[in-house]
């Protein structure tokens, strides 16, 4: 079985760990040299500890712990918008698809974990959806050339990438508020260490609210590659070791309905990839 590494919280406190079919391997305990799984990843780790942990029996039962975005405190989150041919004809403005990513950056407060809810503000009720396959990066670098690019993946993840779409309209230039309110977006179950191009060149990305497929594509379409993504963000800045990208999503998310359909509470949404997982959410109002 592909190793699953889990981030996750008890009324004690927080680690990381191995997550198997009967409970939860707690390896931060027996690490503290690395506190995080971003110093695991930094350290090269995966691998070490997903031999080490499949060896031992589960510190945690099922139900016993919370689950948080799987690298707590990213130096960056830096997320891709219109990576899919379908969602670039969305926009109906007669633009050919553009010739570089658009790119905006999220804070590590804007995001949950599995089985938490998604959380819509009061200041509006246009909260959607976004389904995406996230990419760690484990080995940094500055200006990666795209025939390396892959050897700087150490980890893959899922993303809903939880949107207040009247809020990405509030200025001229810029989404980062629709894009930022806390926990409206989620990041997990877990990290499934990266192997080789094979892994990532044709997933399927599927997302459901309440059952009903609402996004549906596979990476093998996407704009820009996991290469051209990696190469072309390593030039204006320095990757490092736990590095978190979010990397698109593709067409039918609710604002694209007519009229839109926006989650609400008791809506549940999955974002599933094959070889990744399913990252569940449910949807409540704040407070």
């Amino acid at each position: 079985m592909t190793a699953r590494f889990v981030t996750y919280s008890t009324a004690s406190g927080h680690g990381y760990g191995l997550l198997k079919d009967d409970g939860l391997v707690d390896l931060s305990s027996r690490h503290p040299e690395w506190p995080t799984l971003r110093e695991v990843i930094e350290a090269g780790a995966l691998a070490k500890l997903a031999e080490e942990g499949a060896d031992l029996a589960p510190d945690l039962a099922p139900g016993s712990f919370r689950f948080e975005i799987p690298i707590p405190q990213p130096e960056k989150l830096i997320c891709v918008g219109v990576n899919f041919p379908d969602r670039n004809e969305e926009y109906k403005d007669g633009q050919a698809a553009p010739s570089n990513p658009s790119l905006f950056i999220r804070f590590p407060r804007s995001f949950t974990g599995h089985d938490q809810p998604l959380i819509r503000p009061p200041e509006s009720p246009q909260l959607d959806y976004e389904g995406e396959i996230v990419i760690v990066i484990g080995k940094g670098g500055r200006r990666i050339a795209e025939a390396d690019a892959l050897d700087h993946i150490a980890a893959l993840s899922l993303c809903n990438e939880g949107t207040i779409r009247d809020w990405v309209r509030h200025a001229k230039f810029n989404v980062t508020q629709g894009k930022n309110f806390d926990r409206t977006g989620s990041i997990g179950p877990w990290l499934v260490p990266y192997t080789d191009e094979s892994q990532i060149a044709d997933i399927e990305l599927t997302t459901r609210v309440n059952g009903e497929v609402r996004q549906q594509d596979r990476t093998s379409r996407m704009i820009f590659s996991f290469r051209k993504i990696i190469n072309y963000i390593s030039t204006f800045t320095t990757l490092v070791p736990g590095d978190v990208i979010v990397t698109g999503t593709p067409t039918g998310a609710g604002a694209r309905f007519d009229p839109p359909i926006w989650l609400k509470p008791g809506d549940v949404v999955e974002v599933e990839a094959d070889g990744i997982g399913l990252l569940r959410n449910t949807i409540a109002d704040e407070g």
